[in-house]
């Protein structure tokens, strides 16, 4: 076991899998999140059982896998924020999709306490975070690289360093946000379209995902549709919030993003819809709703 200690805060399908990462590296892991039941789970499968309390003060690292900005600011400086209680040196490692001025924001008041920050946006999916092989668009100072070397080689496959102060990930994941956000809503629409045409969707599978118009989102997320499981992997509330990042990050540069305002349009129509805790593949049900069409394990 290494001397490693570190904490993963955000124990969903994402946080859960690092953690798991975490402890085949060794490190003594701690897990922690508002929901005890994945908690208690953790600490099942190895999680140590100390309080985040209790072990703050000898945490190297605190890896922050949770919503959004509000949640993250609520973690490192809330009420019960962590950052306060951190010994100098320690890291953290902010996961969430936010706007890079919020990271910018979240580095400088963790530099007061003499904490570390890394903007670690992930990519990659429940299944690589479960591996140890997401990808992970990092900045932040030569430091904070340096103190969160040993968990990014526990999580991640693919660490892109962009940049030597916070916000230059985020930015780089709000880009992949727009590509992959507007790839799952034009996969539903394609998928929906060849219903019309009598292409069932296990047919647009077979054939789309060998020729140019595939993408690794219609592949990952269009078997869905085919099974009909929307069993939450990605929900369709976090699309939202990701793509009205991109809006803004673009609003900010006098840039007009007019097929991410489309796609985002849909996806709050899923939302009204019912589907928002759904798997994100459900924005489906939008196009075949308007259409009159019947999704597979929908007849």
């Amino acid at each position: 076991m290494s001397d490693q200690k570190v904490a993963v805060i955000g124990l969903g399908s994402m946080g859960f899998g690092m953690a798991q990462s975490c402890l085949r590296a060794g490190f003594h892991t701690l897990g922690a999140d508002v929901d005890r039941d994945l908690t208690e789970r953790f600490r099942e499968v190895g999680g140590t059982a100390e309080s985040l309390a209790e072990a703050a003060g000898s945490l190297q690292a605190v890896i922050v896998v949770v919503l959004n900005a509000q949640q993250t600011e609520a973690v490192l400086f809330g009420e019960s924020g962590i950052v306060p209680r951190l010994q100098a040196g320690a890291v953290v490692l902010a996961c969430a999709t936010v706007a890079p001025g919020f990271a910018r924001d979240m580095e400088a008041r963790c530099r007061e306490h003499g904490v570390l920050y890394l903007d670690a946006p992930i990519s990659g999916g429940a299944a690589k975070a479960a591996a140890g092989a997401l990808t992970i668009m990092a900045s932040g100072s030569p430091e904070a690289f340096t103190a969160a070397a040993p968990v990014l080689d526990a999580v991640s496959e693919t660490v892109f360093e962009l940049g030597g102060a916070a916000g230059a990930g985020s930015a780089m994941k709000a880009v992949n946000q727009l590509l992959a956000g507007v790839h799952i809503a034009t996969m539903a629409e394609a998928l929906t379209l060849g219903m019309t045409q009598g292409i069932t969707p296990a047919k647009f599978v077979e054939v789309i995902s060998k020729c140019a118009g595939t993408s690794w989102m219609l592949e990952n997320r269009a078997p869905h549709i085919v099974a009909g499981d929307y069993t939450a992997l990605s929900q369709v509330n976090i699309w939202p919030k990701d793509l009205g990042i991109v809006l803004d990050t673009a609003r900010a540069a006098g840039f007009s993003a007019p097929i991410t305002a489309a796609a985002l349009q849909q996806y709050m129509v899923a939302v009204g819809l019912g589907l928002g805790r759904q798997d994100d593949s459900a924005i489906a049900k939008v196009y075949a709703r308007n259409a009159g069409l019947t999704l597979p394990g929908e007849e």
